[in-house]
């Protein structure tokens, strides 16, 4: 008897639809959701694929579509805090974050209401759901014209490199997915940062939203998780986000064969920021690992990145790049 394929090697095509970023397109995309399928639209942060989250069956397709582990939970995107009262319980730490950073770069690990009805393939069985309210406006009015709950992770295939521009998915998901929402380029270029409030507020995984911009909110420093027993989330996985070719980081010469990735004024393939600024460099992070990959990048050595703001959550993702695989 041969051995099972891997699920998405056994998908069967679909046409994949372009949607514009218009009322009619965003109803349509809506409509898409409504009947089970997969949307793929732009947040701030990358471009997500989404589902509605209390369809069991299109969450299944979700996991298959990007060959995703199913014991990786996802992200619920909602279009307000009332929103997420329907699948959460609040408590006053993660109304606070909520109230500070929504809509934006924050997703929140919260207690799942009993009544929630969301799939437990979203929670991957967890007593918790990871909730945000996405600050960009098509996902905003897709998220109004949908009225539900939609599970998203990003557009892209399990494990490899996040999509911030609409080629990004076009290119990888096409044939896989039913829709695509044309959105242009997405602002932020990090996933959300990650945070559990309870038993106490603990950094799950640094992203868009700088830590000490939360840290300053609460007054207190962030927990790291593995200090406490947080819950999981997604985004923890060891490699991931990963490019074709082998990372070497924090290089400060270039070994024979070497793709330099840049950051700061280094002579470079690509270069993140030649300013060295963390902004810039968080926004095109992504964008800069499909180029390596366009370059056909076999090895590739990645300049020192500062760790602190938004550093952190970049070297976050190039350390996942660069694990074993």
């Amino acid at each position: 008897m041969q051995n099972p394929q891997p699920e998405r090697s056994v998908m069967t095509l679909v046409t994949t639809g372009i949607f514009a970023p218009s009322h009619a397109g965003l109803l349509a995309a809506a409509g898409v959701l409504a009947r089970g399928g997969m949307v793929a639209f732009p947040t701030e942060t990358v471009y997500g694929l989404g589902v509605d989250a209390r369809d069991s069956d299109a969450v299944a397709r979700l996991y298959a579509a990007k060959g995703r582990p199913s014991f990786n939970p996802l992200i619920v995107h909602v279009a307000s805090i009332d929103a997420a009262e329907q699948f959460v319980d609040f408590d006053d730490t993660a109304r606070a974050l909520a109230q500070a950073f929504w809509p934006g770069a924050l997703t929140l690990v919260l207690p799942l209401r009993a009544d929630a009805g969301i799939s437990p393939l979203v929670t991957a069985g967890l007593d918790t759901l990871a909730v945000r309210v996405p600050d960009h406006p098509v996902a905003h009015r897709l998220m109004e014209a949908f009225g539900g709950p939609v599970a998203a992770p990003s557009a892209n295939p399990s494990g490899q490199v996040s999509p911030t521009k609409f080629v990004h998915v076009r290119d990888q998901m096409t044939g896989l997915i039913d829709a695509i929402v044309d959105g242009g380029d997405c602002g932020v270029g990090l996933e959300s940062t990650i945070v559990a409030t309870r038993p106490i507020p603990t950094l799950l995984r640094a992203g868009g939203l700088p830590a000490e911009a939360i840290e300053a909110a609460l007054g207190d420093e962030l927990a790291l998780a593995g200090e406490t027993a947080a819950p999981s989330s997604p985004g923890q996985l060891a490699s991931h986000y990963a490019p074709k070719g082998t990372v070497r980081l924090n290089a400060t010469n270039i070994e024979t064969g070497e793709t330099l990735l840049g950051f700061g004024a280094v002579d470079a393939a690509v270069n993140l920021s030649p300013n060295g600024d963390l902004t810039e460099a968080a926004a095109t992070l992504f964008d800069a690992l499909h180029q390596l990959n366009a370059l056909n990048a076999t090895r590739i050595a990645v300049s020192p990145i500062p760790d602190h703001g938004l550093g952190r959550a970049i070297n976050d993702r190039l350390r996942r790049a660069a694990a074993p695989r």
